[in-house]
């Protein structure tokens, strides 16, 4: 697990609302006036993990769907600024996990395990915001190869001392698709990431596995 120097952070986030998707609308569209017409990605339910196949062109669409068995429902939807191939259905992270591996080998596409808790500890909620002191400053830089949790935070800065609870350690916070979240772990130790996850989900938040490359850290540690 890499750890960071603590550093001061202030937080906002509003959640982004997901409606379902509908694969059969691109089709014979134009490839701007497609990309357009594919909506947003339709949430987990509560206990399901969700795979989204990051899957940007139709050869990519077209593939994954030749070697996936057909019990499996395919939807393409868009996840933050990414067009992926939605998979759920799975009740245990060692499912998901299973097909993400079979995607990355057979297909040598990426996957995105997200999930939402059976708990209704975390909510969304109005925050008023927090003024950022004029000596903080941001120094963005890209994370290296391995993987991301990523935990939604809902405008809720207080969570993170329960984040930290759980993980152990601290938090350091995003940003991920263009939206700031709180990292929980980053590693290159696909077993601990995936604990993690399946930890955080226990603990009521809603907490996603995504490939670090793609993660701009802010803060390295952040605290209220």
């Amino acid at each position: 697990m890499h750890r960071f120097q603590t550093l001061p952070s202030v937080l906002g986030l509003a959640m982004s609302t997901m409606s379902f998707a509908y694969a059969g609308l691109i089709g014979g569209m134009s490839p701007v006036f497609a990309q357009q017409a594919i909506p947003l990605c339709q949430p987990p339910n509560a206990g399901e993990y969700l795979l989204l196949v990051v899957s940007p062109t139709a050869d990519n669409q077209k593939q994954l769907r030749s070697a996936l068995p057909p019990e499996l429902k395919t939807i393409n939807c868009k996840y933050l600024n990414e067009t992926v191939t939605r998979i759920g259905g799975f009740n245990k992270i060692d499912d998901a996990n299973r097909w993400a591996r079979y995607v990355s080998n057979i297909v040598g596409l990426s996957a995105i395990i997200t999930t939402r808790p059976t708990t209704p500890d975390v909510q969304p909620q109005q925050q008023a915001p927090i003024q950022q002191p004029q000596q903080t400053v941001y120094n963005p830089q890209a994370l290296g190869e391995g993987y991301a949790v990523l935990v939604d935070y809902y405008n809720r800065p207080e969570l993170v001392n329960s984040v930290q609870q759980v993980v152990g350690g601290n938090v350091g916070f995003v940003s991920y698709g263009q939206r700031p979240y709180l990292l929980a772990v980053y590693t290159t130790n696909q077993t601990e990431a995936y604990n993690t996850l399946q930890k955080l989900n226990n603990g009521g938040f809603v907490a996603s596995i995504v490939d670090s490359r793609k993660v701009i850290l802010l803060r390295s540690t952040v605290r209220l």
